[in-house]
């Protein structure tokens, strides 16, 4: 049943806020996304694009690059640089490995890398949220709620992963940016 609510979801208009972080701010533009090429991100340091891949880049400078391509709905060259990531699959990791393939339409993969977030860490809101509107998307109202418990469990009451879920249980309207 799953794999067919993900397939109808796969060719529903994709909405929801962007992965990687509990406000509802879109990051600030850098040059990552207005200047550099494809598979190169902006390093502050040198001043200049430079390969993903490199060394001098940290994690958090990656995971800032993917948030900002994943703003651009450059999903593919955020997968990519999410792939880079030196940290393994950690929860962070694979929430936005959730928000990326499901916005390119992997949604039995985005669900699958939803589920191990969770896994790794139960209190992850963010995590939760966003699978949680996924199920609103895919009409399993009463499963999103069961993730909408679990943030308030987890002390998420009156974030933005909280509201955004609750108003898409309650409207059937996930978030777009």
């Amino acid at each position: 049943m799953r794999m067919i609510l993900a397939a109808a979801l796969a060719f529903a208009p994709h909405l929801a806020h962007a992965a990687g972080s509990d406000d509802s701010q879109p990051p600030t533009p850098t040059e990552t996304t207005t200047e550099c090429q494809k598979g190169r991100v902006w390093d502050p340091d040198t001043g200049t694009c430079i390969k993903a891949e490199e060394s001098s880049l940290n994690d958090d400078q990656r995971y800032g690059a993917v948030r900002e391509l994943a703003y651009a709905k450059r999903y593919d060259e955020a997968l990519a640089i999410l792939a880079l990531m030196t940290e393994g699959e950690t929860s962070r990791v694979m929430t936005y490995q959730g928000f990326l393939l499901r916005q390119t339409g992997r949604v039995e993969e985005g669900i699958a890398a939803y589920e191990r977030a969770i896994a790794m860490d139960p209190a992850n809101i963010l995590a939760r949220s966003y699978y949680g509107q996924l199920l609103v998307q895919m009409d399993e109202t009463r499963l999103a709620q069961a993730q909408l418990d679990a943030i308030r469990q987890a002390g998420g009451t009156g974030t933005w992963a909280e509201t955004a879920l609750a108003s898409a249980i309650t409207t059937g309207v996930t978030y777009t940016y």
